[in-house]
């Protein structure tokens, strides 16, 4: 019974590491809707695959859209003076990001965090567990964030 167990539980993790070396294998893997939570900020993100072969990732709904007075909440923060009047569910947080078949994970651009006004370099793969785990360098810090896949 113990053996059968062992062998259970072997199969489980195996079949676990290939399934995130599956999702990290393919280039359109990434492709899809997800939701994610950043500094108490329920959000989805929808992460399309544009004409030239990179991916663009743009928010797409908030929880909390709203600002004090009922009005949309917009972009402020955004350094380009010209994107501060973007709504905070069409925010785009990241585009031209690349598959890099030799690491398995994307890379090759960064990631805009509206809450703080600020770029940092962007690495993504998934997890065992099969979440996305985007992660934003600056100099020496990094921080990382998952997603969960809801389409």
């Amino acid at each position: 019974m113990k053996k059968i167990l062992l062998i259970t539980l072997a199969m489980l993790t195996l079949g676990l590491s290939n399934a995130q070396n599956v999702l990290n294998n393919a280039a359109d893997n990434i492709v899809g809707t997800y939701s994610g939570t950043q500094d108490g900020e329920q959000f989805r993100a929808k992460i399309t695959k544009l004409s030239n072969g990179t991916y663009q990732g743009q928010i797409i709904w908030m929880a909390n859209d709203k600002d004090e007075n009922g009005n949309k909440r917009l972009d402020t923060k955004n350094p380009d003076k010209k994107l501060r009047n973007t709504p905070c569910d069409r925010i785009v947080i990241f585009s031209g990001l690349e598959y890099n078949a030799d690491k398995k994970c994307w890379d090759g651009t960064k990631i805009y965090d509206p809450q703080r006004g600020i770029k940092a370099r962007l690495t993504v793969n998934f997890e065992k567990d099969g979440r996305l785990r985007l992660k934003g360098s600056v100099l020496a810090f990094s921080e990382s964030v998952y997603w969960t896949r809801v389409e």
